[in-house]
C-alpha cells in the first residue's frame, strides 16, 4: 500500500497499489469488523466483572424502589453454581422492596436471575433484615 498526499488538505490518503483511491486497506484488525456483534465485543474484552450486569440491575431496581436509596447496600457470595447477592435496605423500605406477598421481591429475582443469564451465570437474590 502507498499513500498519497491529497494537494487540497495537505493530508496523507491510503491508496491501494493500483492506485484506485476506492480500495482502502486499514490493516489486519479491521478485517470483518463490522461482522461482529455488540455481544462478540463484550466477549472478546477478558476483562469483565463476575456477574456484574446482573450486579447494575440489582443495584438499579433496588435503588429506584427504595425510598432511601443510600442505604441500599449489596454483599455478594461466589459459589459454586453462580453467585449469591445479599440486599440490605434501610428498614422503612423492607415492606416496598418485599411488596405484597412478595410480589416485588419474586419480581426483583426474576429480573436479576435473567440479567445473570446474560452472563451465563446464575443469579440467586437474598433480602437480609439487619
Amino acid at each position: 500500500m502507498t499513500t498519497d498526499i491529497d494537494d487540497a488538505t495537505g493530508e496523507d490518503s491510503p491508496v491501494s497499489s493500483d492506485g484506485d483511491e476506492d480500495t482502502v486497506d486499514s490493516g489486519p484488525d479491521a478485517a470483518g469488523a463490522e461482522d461482529l456483534d455488540v455481544e462478540d465485543l463484550d466477549d472478546m474484552a477478558g476483562n469483565r466483572i463476575y456477574g456484574a450486569t446482573a450486579r447494575g440491575v440489582l443495584e438499579y431496581v433496588a435503588r429506584n424502589i427504595a425510598e432511601e436509596p443510600d442505604a441500599v447496600a449489596i454483599d455478594e457470595e461466589q459459589n459454586r453454581g453462580g453467585i449469591r447477592y445479599k440486599l440490605h435496605v434501610a428498614p422503612d423500605d423492607m415492606g416496598r422492596i418485599i411488596g405484597r406477598r412478595g410480589r416485588v421481591a419474586q419480581a426483583i429475582r426474576t429480573v436479576v436471575r435473567a440479567a445473570g443469564a446474560r452472563d451465563d451465570i446464575d443469579a440467586n437474590v437474598d433480602i437480609v433484615d439487619e
